[in-house]
């Protein structure tokens, strides 16, 4: 049985390495620097429009799924509104990611009255990624030792500060590993932000009025991400060089997400290394 899941563990290894391969070689062959730029040429901007976007999602969905987990472990106790909301959390994780964009669309962008917009995306994006935070801050709660809360509870520390004080930081590598899985779900998304961001990008990088409609940090513009311009590149685009900024834009795709994995684990380490976490 030892031979047998080392031959799983190679085999899955195997296909990983030979996809990243393929993607990074496609990519990379044909390279030119004008696929780095601003321009309609290049994914400049569809670049800073996807770690903008991210970041926006995160800054929403971080907090309020934290929150959410420490919630259902710590005052919501065993009960039937606790299986209720593990059930929803469940539910929300298990949905499409199209019905998600629909009703981002029907909410954030028909009911306001607006146009596409980057907020719209980061909002729809959010609401994947919540329940994915949610869990993984319950689950890294739920396996810290009873001794953490009873020798925080011995030094005269009440219930929130022995939250905030001694088991946020202990859990806090597991939960970063759930941010970086939502962060990865949101930059590789397209379906949810299809209806919600838009297909358009047009930034002034001299404009830096953020109320402008052309500013790049502008989040109620139209913006679309490295998802969208692969997609758009694949079946709608007329330009010559269409193929290979398809091709480029996956492999800055792939690239971007191992770059933020490994920076999240090496900060998640030092963090545990300094805590004494599990």
């Amino acid at each position: 049985m030892t031979v047998f899941f080392y031959i799983i563990g190679g085999c899955i290894l195997s296909l990983l390495f030979c996809l990243v391969a393929y993607i990074l070689i496609r990519g990379f062959r044909g390279f030119t620097p004008s696929l780095l730029s601003f321009s309609e040429k290049g994914i400049g901007n569809q670049l800073f429009n996807t770690v903008y976007l991210v970041f926006l999602s995160l800054v929403i969905s971080t907090p309020l799924g934290t929150a959410a987990g420490i919630y259902m472990v710590e005052y919501a106790g065993k009960g039937r509104l606790t299986r209720f909301l593990e059930m929803c959390i469940e539910t929300l994780s298990s949905l499409p990611s199209i019905v998600v964009g629909l009703f981002g669309y029907l909410v954030f962008i028909v009911m306001t009255h607006a146009r596409w917009n980057l907020v719209a995306g980061a909002l729809s994006v959010s609401i994947l990624c919540l329940p994915l935070i949610a869990a993984t801050t319950a689950d890294a709660f739920k396996a810290l030792p009873e001794t953490y809360k009873e020798g925080s509870y011995g030094l005269g520390a009440t219930h929130w500060q022995t939250i905030v004080h001694v088991m946020l930081p202990a859990a806090s590598p597991r939960i970063i590993t759930g941010i970086i899985l939502a962060a990865g779900r949101g930059f590789g998304e397209a379906a949810a932000l299809l209806y919600t961001a838009g297909m358009s990008t047009d930034i002034d990088w001299s404009n830096w009025n953020i109320f402008s409609g052309t500013c790049p940090l502008n989040p109620f513009r139209p913006g679309a991400t490295l998802s969208l311009h692969i997609w758009g590149a694949r079946t709608e685009s007329l330009a010559a060089n269409a193929a290979q900024s398809a091709d480029f834009s996956s492999a800055v795709l792939v690239l971007i997400v191992f770059t933020f994995s490994i920076v999240s684990r090496v900060i998640s380490r030092n963090i545990s290394s300094k805590t004494g976490s599990i």
